[in-house]
């Protein structure tokens, strides 16, 4: 059994795919993992909120969930972060890997940043975004984790006190074998932490073999998958779990959520608008409350027709972001917004909303910590590494939590139109 281990839930529900993709079976918490009660399982995810969140706390709630994950059954733990390795030079994703280490007595892990599908790839330790490099690209500018080095292995290293050491493409594209060879070298020259290249899936099912015993791997989705093949291959099958319906709730009340700032997002909110989805933005300068501001788009939203699915949402072109994080503060106005849409979201819901498509990691997170889902099961993908997420329960809902920079410019009004048709 894989245990993982997701800094942000919209990250979680990527690897979920990724694992599902391969073969295995997936489970997902999205909060403090207690239940024993377990369905039948390869893969056991717990989805954190740690992504930005002090060090120590992040390394506290990522050792909490190792060691639950490893009383119940993980022989192998892995440790997901973004595909833009998104970190500030404190962390959290060293932090996060150096208590990792610890707890499970690892010698040295790997880190697979790479996700070609989603257009990030790396080569000789420069990661890049739809072939700008990361430095060059959106991620300069992002508001809580701007990535200004492209050279993970230099952000890396900034993190921890541990040696970090880069395995290149050559070796990668050599197969299997030569990355264990350089993996042992490391090993032997005292070098813990391994930093792979990674072009192409191809590569990633190679690194993936590579991996397959070590106790502690560390990546984003890409890596996720091509873990997944290798231990898929070793189970001798590939459980393939049946499809759940993406319209469970063929006429269920919809609406969209939308808080990430990130470009693609930004098109996204622009697209639903132009499909005539009535859209409401949380503005947290005129009216600096999370209670008020609810109220005020909760109000705003009992004034909707039912279809198009309305849109309330709080991202911001840089110009503007940086107006209010100025007025405002970076963290009281993030606390803010995301306390508001935490709430906003528990309204909905009381009004009879069953669809909820909800853009960011950080809204994610605030929207389902606040509605009090603790799991769901994995279903079909609306784009690539963004599921709809099934829970149980008396009222169950559909999610669609979908990273800032994930699904093409559509997604967000096809989304919502799909799941009230």
């Amino acid at each position: 059994m894989i245990g993982a281990i997701a800094d942000d839930f919209t990250g979680a529900t990527d690897i979920a795919v990724a694992f599902r993709r391969a073969g295995l079976r997936v489970v997902i918490h999205f909060a403090d993992p207690t239940d024993d009660a377990l369905p039948e399982h390869d893969v056991a995810i717990v989805a954190l909120k740690s992504r930005t969140i002090p060090a120590e706390d992040a390394v506290r709630q990522s050792l909490h969930a190792v060691r639950w994950l490893r009383a119940h059954g993980a022989q192998q733990i892995f440790f997901k972060y973004c595909s833009t390795f998104d970190s500030t030079a404190a962390g959290n994703i060293g932090p996060v890997t150096d208590a990792l280490m610890d707890e499970l007595e690892a010698k040295r892990t790997v880190f697979v940043p790479a996700s070609p599908e989603h257009l990030r790839t790396q080569y000789m330790g420069h990661l890049y975004v739809d072939r700008l490099l990361l430095s060059d690209s959106h991620m300069r500018h992002h508001p809580l984790t701007p990535m200004t080095n492209s050279f993970i292995p230099d952000v890396l290293a900034a993190q921890t006190c541990r040696r970090v050491g880069l395995i290149d493409e050559s070796h990668v594209h050599s197969g299997a074998e030569s990355i264990r060879a350089e993996l042992a070298d490391a090993v032997d020259q005292a070098v813990p932490y391994v930093v792979v290249d990674a072009i192409t899936d191809a590569d990633l099912r190679q690194i993936g073999e590579a991996v397959a015993d070590d106790p502690l791997v560390t990546g984003a989705a890409g890596i996720a998958a091509g873990l997944g093949h290798a231990v898929a291959r070793r189970l001798g099958h590939a459980r393939r779990p049946a499809s759940v319906p993406a319209r469970a709730f063929p006429a269920a009340p919809t609406a969209v959520l939308a808080g990430s700032c990130s470009a693609r997002t930004l098109e996204q909110i622009d697209a639903a608008r132009a499909a005539q989805h009535p859209s409401f933005r949380l503005d947290a300068i005129a009216t600096p409350d999370a209670d008020a501001l609810a109220a005020q788009a909760l109000v705003w939203f009992d004034e909707q027709p039912e279809r198009p699915a309305p849109m309330i949402y709080s991202s911001l072109p840089p110009a503007e972001l940086k107006r209010v994080q100025d007025a405002l503060g970076v963290q009281r106005s993030s606390d803010i917004l995301e306390t508001a849409m935490g709430k906003i979201a528990e309204g909905l819901v009381d009004r009879g909303v069953r669809r909820v498509v909800v853009a960011g990691g950080e809204t994610s997170g605030a929207v389902v910590t606040a509605l009090g889902i603790t799991g769901g099961q994995i279903g079909a993908e609306a784009a690539p590494g963004v599921p709809w997420i099934h829970t149980g329960g008396d009222e169950p809902l559909e999610l669609l939590l979908k990273s800032g920079n994930f699904g093409d410019v559509n997604l967000l009004a096809r989304a919502a139109e799909e799941a009230v048709r």
